[in-house]
């Protein structure tokens, strides 16, 4: 690479003024066609039968499931159909399934309810983790208990000899993602179970970003407790479950009415869980397609960002088929995620979550990345609408918008 592109790419304000100007007319013609969406990890569209099935329960079959009425019973019917849907999808009983607002509310009631019920003492969690895991077991220090980040290696692997020596610190809970939001890597959570139950400690996944793109099963697991949400898997935001071993005692972080075994007060929200329970009647379906075609239009993006000269991260990994995170030496990443939103494609600079942190990913920070090519990186997360034609599209905009960013820095290298 050539000398006077060493430093990072960054706009100044003159330099964004001409480069608005620059992009004007193609502006306009991005307006007449649809943009292409490659941001699923964030959020999934709802798909048309997920819609149809909600829409009654928006309008006509609007009873409070708490209502002894018909149109009581008729919802409490719909939120048991769909407790039994979700169950199916992830291999657990419906009783073990507890619904909530989304994987944040499961996570916080994940960890906050186990500490609710003990003494203060340790907890794990990997140092990958969703921040609505680490923020709740960051809360946890101000009630007397210890947190225990455990590493991982370059690949964002879990560093297996680092969970020994945490579990050596007797944690009452591991927490331990099934697949990381940013990079897509799958972590051996069955074999954490295996090494959390000598030691005696329970053990939570996060497995939002893993329903849906790879084969999720609670009991084969063994795990504790399980997270996941309605709106990865073409569902609508809004619904999310824990999934909890009957074995369990958990603290409710809400109190009120008793609804959901008592672990979750507050009256049902019937057409998201709905949605939610239709979303993973899908699941079973798409499954084997998601495998295959998200794993061969994966590979075919790889390919080009390659060529480009981009860095893929935790390329040596089991990843999830459908992401892919990477790095432009010498390119800023929220800079090129704008400019290829200008272009016509949606794509995130990490975690949307966190998005409004200017901050290094934490993730990439885990995994040892240097913090000068952590700050290019851009998430590419594909689904079910995407092809072949819109990742070669992708390909030539991003080459178009790395040579003008990079040509904008020579100007101003210059001058």
């Amino acid at each position: 690479m050539k000398q006077q592109f060493a430093a990072t790419v960054s706009l100044t304000p003159a330099l964004s003024r001409l480069r608005e100007r620059e992009t004007e007319s193609r502006d306009a013609s991005v307006g007449s066609v649809d943009p292409v969406y490659f941001d699923h990890n964030a959020t999934t569209p709802v798909a048309e039968a997920v819609w149809e099935r909600m829409l009654p329960f928006h309008r006509r079959q609007y009873g409070n499931p708490s209502s002894r009425h018909g149109f009581g019973r008729q919802a409490r019917q719909a939120v048991e159909e769909a407790r039994e849907q979700v169950a199916f999808a992830v291999g657990a009983h419906p009783s073990q399934v507890i619904f909530t607002s989304g994987g944040t509310e499961a996570n916080n009631l994940a960890v906050k309810g186990v500490a609710g019920w003990m003494r203060p003492g340790t907890v794990a969690v990997s140092a990958i983790e969703h921040p609505c895991v680490i923020g709740p077991a960051r809360d946890l220090r101000r009630q007397g208990w210890k947190l225990r980040e455990i590493a991982v290696d370059g690949e964002c692997r879990l560093d297996l000899d680092d969970l020994d020596r945490a579990l050596a610190e007797s944690p009452a809970l591991v927490s331990v993602m099934q697949a990381n939001n940013e990079t897509g890597a799958v972590q051996d959570v069955a074999e954490v179970v295996r090494r959390a139950r000598q030691k005696g400690a329970l053990v939570h996944t996060d497995g939002v970003q893993a329903l849906g793109k790879m084969p999720l099963d609670f009991a084969a697991l063994g795990v504790d407790l399980m997270t996941v949400s309605a709106h990865k898997i073409y569902g609508p935001k809004g619904a999310g479950a824990l999934i909890v071993d009957k074995r369990v005692e958990l603290a409710p972080l809400l109190s009120g009415g008793g609804q959901e075994r008592g672990l979750r007060s507050g009256t049902e929200n019937v057409p998201a869980i709905v949605g939610f329970g239709a979303a993973c009647g899908m699941i079973s379906d798409r499954l084997a397609r998601v495998l295959q075609d998200g794993s061969c239009l994966r590979d075919r993006l790889e390919a080009g960002l390659k060529e480009a000269g981009a860095m893929v991260f935790a390329a040596g990994a089991t990843r999830l088929p459908n992401t892919s995170f990477f790095a432009l030496p010498g390119v800023e990443g929220e800079t090129l995620v704008m400019a290829l939103d200008r272009a016509g494609f949606a794509v995130a600079s990490g975690a949307a979550c966190s998005s409004a942190s200017s901050e290094v990913s934490p993730v990439l920070a885990a995994m040892g990345v240097d913090p000068a090519l952590a700050k290019g990186a851009v998430r590419v997360s594909l689904g079910w609408g995407n092809n072949e034609a819109q990742v070669d599209a992708f390909l030539g905009a991003l080459r178009r918008e790395v040579e003008r960013m990079r040509s904008l820095a020579v100007v101003q290298t210059v001058a």
